[in-house]
Parts: C-alpha cells; sequence; structure tokens
C-alpha cells in the first residue's frame, strides 16, 4: 500500500514552503517536468546504487549524454543535486524532497491505472509517467485514498472487461 502526502503546486501556495525541514520552492522557480523525470531517475539508481553516474541516468532516461549533461547543470543550479563533471551525482535535500513527491505521485497513478482500472503494468506505469507532473495535491490525495479503500473493500467487485470494455460486478 502507498501513502500519498500533499503536494504544493503554484496556485494554491506561491512563494516557498518549509517540508520535512527543507525549503522547497514553488512558483516561477517551480522544476519542470522534465527535470522531475531526472530527479526520479537520479532518485531510483541512488536507492539502487548508493549513487548515479551520468552513464546511468543516459540508461535510465533513454536519452543522449549532452541532454543528461545540461539537466545536471540546470539542477545543479537549482541545488537539487550534487554535481561535478566526471563525479558521482546524488540528490541535495531539496532535490530528494522533490523526488520522492514525484516517486509518490507515479507510484499512487500507477497502482490507480493498474489495479483500479485495470491496465497492463506496463500500460499504467507509462500513463503514470505522463501524468504524474500534472495532477495536485488535492486530486492525488484523493486519488489515493480511494485506491485504498478500493483495495481494502475488495475491489467492491468491480472488475474491467475488456471484451466488452467496461466495468461489471462479480458479486
Amino acid at each position: 500500500m502507498f501513502v500519498a502526502t500533499k503536494i504544493f503546486t503554484p496556485d494554491e501556495n506561491e512563494g516557498s514552503k518549509r517540508q520535512g525541514g527543507v525549503e522547497v520552492t514553488t512558483g516561477p522557480n517551480q522544476v519542470s517536468a522534465s527535470l522531475e523525470d531526472y530527479l526520479e531517475a537520479i532518485y531510483h539508481i541512488e536507492q539502487a546504487k548508493g549513487a548515479a553516474r551520468a552513464k546511468d541516468i543516459v540508461q535510465r532516461v533513454g536519452v543522449h549524454s549532452s541532454s543528461v549533461t545540461q539537466a545536471l547543470r540546470s539542477l545543479a543550479e537549482k541545488d537539487l543535486v550534487n554535481y561535478a563533471p566526471y563525479d558521482v551525482i546524488t540528490l541535495t535535500p531539496s532535490g530528494k524532497l522533490i523526488a520522492k513527491d514525484v516517486v509518490q505521485r507515479h507510484e499512487a497513478l500507477r497502482e490507480f491505472l493498474g489495479k483500479v482500472l485495470g491496465f497492463s503494468a506496463r500500460k499504467a506505469d507509462r500513463g503514470a509517467c505522463r501524468m504524474e507532473h500534472a495532477i495536485d495535491g488535492p486530486i492525488l490525495d484523493r486519488l489515493a485514498k480511494f485506491v485504498a479503500y478500493y483495495q481494502a473493500s475488495g475491489s467492491c467487485g468491480a472488475r474491467w472487461d475488456p471484451v466488452a470494455e467496461t466495468f461489471h460486478n462479480e458479486n
């Protein structure tokens, strides 16, 4: 099971907020969806290896090394990663906070798309990757609570029928 946290969005909380003892900037300096993808990739690599290298990020994100270098410079300017050419890359506390938030959004959306709507694991993961950057906190919070309810209640007997392309009740 997963737990969603409050996600700050520019229209709700313009400016800086303290979350977990780390200041997170929203609004004009907000991280783009592309940079969020890099933070998410670095987070997963750090979890597996302790630190990332540019080549690890190239493989995980599936882009050219020049794109990774450009993104790392941008993330370093925003103080979200510790980066020096040819050295290991790690997330700063602010970068880790944002990365965890992105990972959590991704997991919540993947769970919803896969377990509730019945999409394949691959399709749910790909859809979650696209949606994770646009969903705001209150929607994600309610979605996470719905998935938890859905799982706890035995899915209420509802299942997706791919042939009929509709939900039906198994009870």
